[in-house]
Order: C-alpha cells, then structure tokens, then sequence
C-alpha cells in the first residue's frame, strides 16, 4: 500500500505540473490570437498543428505511442483553439458591455433607456400628404418615436417602385421636422451615404447590405447612429460582426435590429426568431430591436409578437404605417392603417396617456 500510495503522489504531483503547463501553453495561445488579430491573420493554423503532431509522435518511445500521443495533443490543440477564439470573440468592440450605460440617443429618444421606441411610417415616401399625415398620427401619442419611410428602395423585382431619392429625402426629413420627430431612413451604398446622411438623423443598414462591409467601414467613419438589421440568412453571430465592422471604424452608435430570416415557413413574410432578443442582449451592449413588419408579412398577428418582443427584452419595435395601405406603392399588405396603428399601441400597453390629438379635441 505504502508502494502505491507513493505512486499515486507522483501522478498527482505530475498532473499539477501538466495542468500548470497547459495553463502556460493557454496564456501563450492567447498572446499568439491577439498578434494575429492585430495582423489581420486568421486564428487557426492547420498547417502548424501538423507540423507539431509530426515532430511530437517522432519522438513517442514510451508506453504511450505514437496514436496515443497524437489524441492527447489533438485534444490539446482543440482545447487551446477554443481558448484562442474565446479570446478573439472577448476582444471583439461589440462584446463590451458599457457601450450605451445610459441608453443611446437619436435625437429626442433614447434606445435602451427602459422605455420601448417606436420606428412608424410608411414603407416608402409616396408624397408630401402623405408622410405628413402619418407623422401627425405617430406624434399625437406621448411615447419615443422614430419617423421611417423609404426614399431609396431596394426591390427584388427590378420594375418595382425604387423610390422618390433625394426629393423622398428632402419630404422625409419636413415631416419629420414639421411633427417632431427624428427620422430613420436606408441607405444603400458608399455613393448615396453622404446625401442620406445629409437628411436623415439615423442611418439604416437593411437586410441586404448586412454583408456590405465597404458601406459598414463608411458608416464607422461617420458621427451618425445607425439601425443594423439582420439579414435574411445572417447567423446572430455574423450580425455581430457586421455591427463590429462600424464600431471598428469608431462608431458605436448602432442599435440591432430582428428583422425574421428565411425558413422553411410560408405562414409569414419571414421567421421571427424571438430568441435572437435576449441573446444579443447577453452577447452585446448595444440596444435591438424588433421589425415586426418584415418579420411577418401580415397585421393579424403583430400584437402578439410586438408583445413577445417587448417581454424578451426588446428596446423598441419597428412597423409599417400607412393612412392607405390598400393604395401604397409597396408593401401594401403588411402596413397598418392609422387606426390600427392606434390599437397597437395601446394593445401593447405603451400609449401612456390619451394621445395629445384627441385630449386637445
């Protein structure tokens, strides 16, 4: 017994110098990820791991041979490749907790603040009359909200309705000053930024130009907040990637947004992944949000699943709004009429008091 106890001390003793350095080899994997990732390089090196796999089962003379000692450092490389993108995810811009501690501000709302914003307006700037009156809706009620609509539009279908460009711009940003409320409004490439910046007070990355990494780099330059949504086919991941693409540039005023991506599923537009909410809100500082619109493709069930955005920890909720959805130039089917637009909010319990419209009446 005294023979085997003693041994056993020696594989203790032995095993708390391997782990002492398997944490040494983890610190220097760590040093190796953050040179790399200043370089530019790619964390994983395949072609290195062979090279030490050849030079360590070369030297295998023991009880443990050569397959042996190719598993256990294979399981080592594993280990110490997690370690090394663990590092790589935790340096990341857009991890960082205290990005927006008190809220991020697009001119009188504030995103993340405890408080839901509304994004409302028309899917695309039709026309003077038309804008005005949607915004004199969407002002009456005491809550945070964003003026949307469209004046560059891009469509599937190359005949569709593009929209009005610079002069939806210049009515956009009338009805929004007229009501007051701040505008939101897409841009589409490196061209077009500085005239939409020029008009809008948020700049929106849509579902198509998530991957667009020389409008993201743009966008990074520029003191301007901006709506990031996902796209149709975007892991949660790469929508955080996308998002760090404009915060490396030095711009942290960006809030993510849930617009639905595409599944199997033909009931609605898009399939809302509610549980993209609280894992952005765990993975990323920054406010998201919820498109419901696109998400759906339909009005039926928005109040549902406006109310299980807000309850999965949504900062706000985008919707199409329109005084005549039947007449729209696009989209008609998935807008609200301005009465709709009234029971949504106050189904979803943030209308706060009477709207001011009606109280003045």
């Amino acid at each position: 017994m005294g023979d085997l106890a003693s041994l056993r001390g020696r594989i203790d003793a032995l095993n708390l110098g391997l782990l002492d350095l398997l944490e040494e080899r983890a610190d220097l994997v760590v040093a190796i990820a953050r040179l790399k990732q200043a370089q530019g390089l790619e964390g994983h090196d395949p072609g290195r791991e062979e090279e030490m796999l050849r030079a360590l089962t070369a030297r295998a003379t023991g009880s443990f041979g050569a397959f042996e000692i190719g598993e256990v450092f294979r399981a080592i490389f594993r280990a110490s490749l997690g370690v090394q993108e663990k590092a790589r995810r935790d340096a990341l811009r857009v991890r960082r907790r205290d990005l927006h501690p008190g809220g991020l501000r697009v001119g009188g709302v504030t995103f993340g603040a405890g408080r839901p914003v509304m994004l409302a307006g028309p899917c695309a700037v039709e026309d003077e009359e038309q804008v005005d009156r949607v915004a004199a809706h969407l002002a009456a009620f005491p809550i945070p909200t964003l003026l949307r609509a469209g004046a560059f539009k891009p469509r599937t279908n190359p005949y569709s309705f593009q929209g009005l460009r610079e002069e939806g711009l210049r009515i956009l940003r009338r009805a929004g000053r007229r009501h007051g409320l701040a505008t939101v409004t897409e841009v589409l490439d490196v061209a077009t930024l500085p005239l939409v910046a020029e008009h809008a007070d948020m700049l929106q990355v849509g579902a198509r130009n998530m991957y667009n990494t020389e409008l993201l780099k743009a966008l990074g330059r520029m003191d301007k907040p901006v709506l990031l949504k996902r796209g149709f086919s975007a892991t949660i991941e790469e929508l955080l990637l996308s998002a760090e693409y404009i915060l490396a540039g030095g711009n942290d005023r960006v809030v993510l947004c849930e617009r639905g991506i595409r599944t199997f599923e033909r009931a609605t537009r898009n399939t809302l992944d509610i549980s993209a909410v609280p894992i952005l809100k765990l993975e990323t500082g920054l406010p998201v949000i919820v498109d419901l619109s696109h998400a759906l493709g339909r009005r039926d069930i928005l109040l549902p699943c406006g109310r299980a955005a807000l309850a999965a920890g949504a900062d706000g909720l985008m919707v199409e709004v329109h005084a005549a959805p039947d007449r729209a130039l696009s989209d008609g089917f998935q807008q609200l009429d301005l009465p709709s637009y009234t029971a949504l909010v106050e189904g979803l319990g943030i209308a706060g008091t009477t709207p001011r419209a009606a109280a003045a009446r």
